[in-house]
């Protein structure tokens, strides 16, 4: 596994979350939409232009910015390996 920031999850990949390094504010409601350190996650696709990117956290889908992912550090599966098996 390695390390990257969210936006550079390729769609179709998984990670488990390691890191936010987001301001407080943008942290906070991160934390309370479930994204906390060692929370699994699956890059679900981006929008046609890039930005947003949707996210499967908890069981829940979650659109978020390029900007807000760049600050999310994430430890990605390997290929074909997936966090649910």
């Amino acid at each position: 596994m390695s390390l990257i920031t969210l936006d550079r999850l390729a769609p179709g990949s998984c990670a488990v979350l390691r890191a936010l390094k987001n301001e407080d504010l943008m942290r906070r409601r991160l934390q309370e939409l479930g994204f906390v350190c060692g929370t699994k996650l699956q890059c679900l696709g981006r929008s046609p232009g890039g930005d947003p990117s949707a996210y499967l956290v908890r069981g829940t889908v979650i659109a978020l910015r390029q900007e807000d992912c760049r600050e999310i550090l994430v430890e990605e599966f390997a290929k074909g390996e997936s966090p649910w098996d």
